[in-house]
């Protein structure tokens, strides 16, 4: 497999690593980006990595073009010969239905299953972490099950509450704030995805993996009280190769 750089106007390139959302594509970029970020390049200000791409930002007075061209280029063979890096998958808990998940029943009737087998299918199982976007925290998830695949509403809610979880057509996420939204909302999860006070402001990131853990409502008002007091440790465990 070869990449394809091009620019981006005079501050920016692009890198693209193949034509489709796959997650072997994925992987190979969060590869590269970590190589890529261990040689701190000077004059490279940020880059934002999507589905099969990844673009850099960068200063041409501190380094040229054609340098970065080949510090990628440098960073992306070094990355095909360098053990995978470990991923981390977050256990994330849901409350599944009722107010908080009013289109629980819509998924079911819509691909003929009962309530109870949308959340067997959703949750318990390892999502990649494709990007974070649309709101800070926001993670864009790959590998819903086919048989939750359910489109979207035709008249977007104008708000949700922050923590829910959706379905929109092929994927599935989690709303860290209080937004519009035209997903199929199933479930909602007490903790917090998105804090500024903390270092790192977005629990996830990409290159990671989200597991739906469902819980009842007394849990749910239980683990919301502990975060919102920053006492609650969210599960994680180092994914398997």
């Amino acid at each position: 497999m070869s990449i394809e750089i091009v620019p981006l106007g005079d501050c920016a390139i692009s890198i693209t690593f193949g034509n489709k959302i796959d997650e072997s594509i994925h992987l190979q970029i969060q590869q590269f980006l970590h190589i890529f970020n261990l040689r701190r390049v000077k004059g490279v200000l940020e880059y934002a990595p999507s589905y099969r791409s990844v673009a850099i930002f960068y200063d041409p007075v501190i380094i040229p073009y054609s340098q970065l061209v080949k510090e990628v280029y440098s960073s992306y063979h070094s990355a095909l010969n360098t053990a995978q890096i470990q991923s981390i998958v977050f256990r994330i808990p849901v409350y599944y239905g009722s107010e908080t998940g009013p289109d629980l029943g819509f998924v079911a009737d819509y691909n003929n299953i009962n309530e109870q087998e949308v959340i067997n299918l959703h949750a318990n199982k390892e999502y990649l972490i494709h990007m974070i976007g649309f709101v800070p925290g926001f993670p864009y998830l790959g590998g819903l099950s086919k048989k939750l695949v359910t489109p979207r509403l035709k008249k977007p809610r104008p708000k949700i509450a922050a923590g829910s979880v959706g379905i929109g057509g092929s994927q599935t996420g989690i709303y860290p704030a209080e937004v519009p939204s035209g997903w199929r909302i199933i479930g909602i999860t007490p903790i917090s995805l998105f804090d500024l006070e903390k270092e790192n402001p977005s629990l996830l990131c990409a290159g990671n993996y989200v597991s739906f853990q469902p819980i009842e409502y007394d849990e749910f008002l239980t683990i919301k009280a502990l975060a919102a007091d920053k006492k609650y440790d969210i599960k994680t465990y180092k994914r398997e190769r």
